[in-house]
């Protein structure tokens, strides 16, 4: 039986004739039946939260149908949604904050960075066997998920500006104090404990303000990721979520049964780890990525199809391998958000640029995109997809 998943997604709202970033979430979510929609610390987003799935086309279906919810709210406000790191237009300006104590209290002790949490993102919960196993998990697929952020990659504009990076939210993201690699752990309670001493230092207020790349829920039997962008099409958050339930089922079985030590100290050099963030927020798909098994340049494609490879007995187990399979095949055909978004604001400056986020976002693809399709077989009796530098088969060990 293939581990269940959710996800939550979060939107930018928009003044859809201004194109820009406003604080009317309260407004569009008064609209909503607000059961699986909730506010964030900015009064520019919202968060939906999906249902919990066994398969990878009811994920599909709840996040579309949700994302066309929101656009008929927002619209019948003048407003528009977005799903990306970061949307083109804003303005940064103190007390925008939701008018929670929480967010309140946040917003006194962070200051500006709290002030530009102008950002939003794409979160995947994965099911677990217990709290035990998700925690020494997280050592394993911690090395895999800069190419997942790669994957994501929408946020290459900052308030009117081209910065460079594919996913510029990334950079604004790792200003918290505990943002970034979650690091290696024997179980829970060393977790428990750690994340205790956090709390008692002052720096963070309560266990939800630990926001690094890969977490287990306070709250759930779940692995939750973190580092991703939001993702103007939903197809992005389905390969998304089959790549990383396919990380958390292939380290939960590489773990059953272990005995000695807890975790392969190799895999908790948060340096590397980091560095390969950075990799991944700066080039997106279109250039390289930190290759986690060898820790050299790699092109994006090859570190993908690769990871494909290794994972394909975890994802033909959960059913996902010809979704999953296809879906990275566009996605490497199509390029990343930020690079669709750039060639639309080349083209049309960056009111055109966020006018495609928001067509993304409600569902409008070219004509001749296909949908969550299953990919053709791969070659003769399914073989593993090959290196597309290389010509030689992509799959290995994801031992990093």
């Amino acid at each position: 039986m293939a581990p269940r998943i959710g996800a939550e997604e979060e939107f930018h709202v928009l003044d859809a004739g201004r194109r820009r970033l406003v604080p009317r979430a309260g407004e569009l979510l008064d609209r909503l039946d607000r059961p699986g929609f909730t506010s964030e610390l900015q009064q520019s987003a919202v968060e939906s939260n999906s249902r919990v799935h066994g398969t990878l086309d009811g994920l599909y279906a709840d996040l579309a149908a949700t994302r066309r919810r929101l656009d008929a709210a927002a619209a019948g406000l003048g407003l528009g949604v977005a799903a990306a790191g970061t949307v083109p237009l804003a303005r940064v300006r103190s007390r925008n904050v939701t008018a929670d104590p929480r967010y309140r209290r946040m917003a006194d002790d962070y200051r500006l960075v709290a002030d530009e949490q102008l950002i939003c993102s794409a979160q995947i919960h994965v099911d677990v066997p217990d709290r035990d196993t998700g925690v020494r998990a997280m050592c394993l697929v911690s090395p895999w998920l800069p190419p997942l952020l790669a994957l994501s990659a929408s946020s290459p504009f900052w308030l009117g500006a081209d910065t460079g990076y594919a996913s510029w939210r990334t950079m604004l993201w790792q200003r918290w104090p505990t943002a970034g690699p979650a690091g290696c752990h024997a179980d829970a309670a060393e977790y428990d404990a750690a994340l205790a001493e956090l709390i008692r230092s002052g720096v963070i207020s309560d266990p939800g303000m630990v926001y690094h790349d890969v977490r287990p829920s306070a709250h759930q039997r779940t692995l939750e990721l973190r580092i991703c962008d939001a993702c103007p099409r939903v197809e992005t958050v389905v390969l998304v979520a089959g790549l990383f339930r396919a990380l958390v089922r292939d380290a939960c079985e590489r773990l059953t049964g272990r005995d000695g030590p807890a975790h392969d100290h190799r895999h908790d050099r948060r340096d590397w780890l980091r560095a390969a963030t950075w990799r991944a927020a700066r080039s997106g798909l279109e250039g390289h990525l930190v290759d986690p098994v060898a820790r050299c340049p790699a092109p994006a494609p090859v570190v993908l199809t690769g990871m494909l490879g290794g994972l394909r007995p975890a994802l033909e187990a959960s059913g996902d391998w010809e979704t999953v399979h296809g879906l990275l095949e566009d996605a490497l055909l199509e390029g990343s958000a930020a690079r669709r978004l750039r060639r639309a604001a080349r083209a049309g400056g960056l009111s055109a640029g966020t006018d495609l986020l928001v067509a993304e976002t409600r569902g409008e693809r070219p004509a001749r995109q296909a949908v969550i399709r299953p990919l053709r077989p791969a070659g003769p009796g399914g073989a593993a997809p090959s290196d597309p530098h290389t010509g030689r088969p992509a799959a290995r060990s994801l031992s990093a």
